[in-house]
């Protein structure tokens, strides 16, 4: 982590809001401008590099990158659009609608489908654009270069339909779940149609095909029960497809995902643990997304207890405060600790219970300790993403592996308890937690 020789974390006086408006600051110093628009640099550091390059090989093209919602544009733009719904300024609605420039003038040059790598986070990006500007065109390009992802669904091996094959949210259920949430978004129901028969062979898979890890920071074998890469996350695809369509299938074919995730807990006195890493790709913050996706559709009480339960086994395990090897020296939403905030803040806004925005307040102070600011450019978090290369440390941009994440993890917070002035945060297709962070309890008021 990178050091401040100007204050120790714990003289730092930062809220959720403005160590988000710092990192904003940051994150504009990466800009580049050109003909098409506005991206940012994933690494603005003179001899850094991004976290992305050096993982496996089925990452996309640098090229790519550069407007995906993982580490690019895409998840940057999201950010600029939450940035300026929690502080007012408009200034932030000009960088999210030069990002969107870009991301409508360029997505045609690419070729992944993928939530994460490709044109279903880009189709995200745009939506919620040309919803918060009140701009068609964007919306009109969301449209566009999903009516592309539909078309290039292709025959698989065994019968069904799909894109590369892969079940879980890093491949096809990404893509699934992008064209889920854009046929409610932008009103067209041939985005559903395609996301529940492309979902239909996947709850015909008896298993998750086995995959490279979830993200790079993590070997392969880590990745089985996993959310990104894993059972998990498959089977919160299910939920979520038994959830739109009552098809008893998909819930079926969710339980047994569920089981063997459940199989392969152990328990830490109050808690659970699956594995040892925590973050949201592999770990206890993914995996409780499962489980309460199932809860959501439901109604099952037992599923919601295992949520408690994981949420629990974070606790027991000294995050943030005592790096493990589930929690190492990363700060990012993939495998860090604002994977972790998002976890808690979706839980308090669920429940109502205090314990769990407390502990997020907890994470938040300590992620805001480690941030590195001292030069007035903004804040970064140096950190070693991959944790099989230890000393490779670097300080990224983008949503899932940066600043732009991990700003909008504090932005969630800084929303959470507000019920005075309840606002929508931007949740990704992945998130089933409450899009309005405040437990609905708060926001009922007294007749008359």
């Amino acid at each position: 982590m990178g050091p401040d020789p100007i204050r120790s974390s714990g003289e730092r006086a930062d809220t959720p809001l403005t160590a988000a408006i710092m990192a904003g600051r940051w994150i504009r110093t990466a800009a580049v401008d050109d003909e098409h628009g506005r991206r940012w640099r994933a690494n603005p550091d003179p001899h850094g590099r991004p976290a992305a390059p050096g993982g496996p090989a089925s990452l996309p093209p640098a090229s790519f990158r550069s407007v995906s919602l993982h580490s690019g544009a895409a998840g940057i733009v999201l950010f600029f659009l939450e940035l300026a719904a929690g502080t007012g300024h408009e200034a932030y609605l000009e960088d999210a609608r030069a990002g969107a420039r870009y991301l409508a003038a360029t997505w045609r040059r690419q070729s992944g489908v993928s939530l994460h790598h490709g044109l279903a986070g880009v189709v995200l990006a745009l939506t919620e654009a040309g919803w918060v500007l009140g701009e068609e065109r964007f919306e009109a390009e969301a449209v566009a270069a999903a009516d592309r992802i539909v078309r290039g669904a292709r025959a698989m091996d065994d019968g069904g339909i799909g894109w590369s094959g892969d079940p879980t949210p890093r491949g096809d259920g990404g893509v699934v779940l992008g064209l889920l949430r854009a046929a409610a978004a932008l009103g067209v129901p041939a985005y559903e149609e395609m996301a529940i028969e492309a979902g239909r062979r996947i709850a015909r898979l008896t298993a998750p095909r086995e995959r490279p890890a979830a993200c790079p920071a993590l070997p392969a074998e880590a990745a089985a029960p996993g959310f990104l890469a894993g059972t998990a996350g498959t089977a919160f695809l299910l939920a979520r497809l038994y959830g739109a369509t009552g098809e008893e299938s998909f819930l079926d074919a969710a339980r047994r995902g569920a089981g063997l995730v459940r199989a392969a807990g152990v328990a830490t006195g109050r808690g659970v643990m699956v594995g040892d890493h925590l973050g949201y790709c592999s770990g206890s913050a993914g995996i409780a997304r499962m489980f309460y996706e199932l809860y959501r559709v439901t109604g099952d009480g037992g599923d919601l207890e295992w949520v408690k339960r994981l949420a629990g086994g974070v606790r027991e395990s000294g995050a943030p405060f005592r790096q493990t090897a589930g929690l190492w020296n990363v700060a990012c939403q993939c495998c860090g600790t604002a994977g972790l905030i998002e976890l808690y803040v979706g839980l308090w806004a669920a429940t109502g219970d205090q314990e769990h925005l407390e502990f997020a307040r907890r994470l938040a102070d300590h992620l805001i300790g480690r941030a590195t600011g001292y030069d007035g450019r903004g804040y970064r978090w140096y950190q070693a993403y991959r944790r099989h290369r230890p000393g490779e440390v670097t300080a990224d941009t983008g949503y899932l592996t940066g600043a732009a994440g991990i700003g909008a993890a504090l932005l969630h917070l800084d929303a959470a308890g507000q019920a005075d002035r309840p606002r929508r945060v931007i949740l990704l297709p992945d998130n089933p937690f409450p899009p309005i962070p405040v437990p609905a309890v708060a926001l009922r008021r007294p007749a008359g």
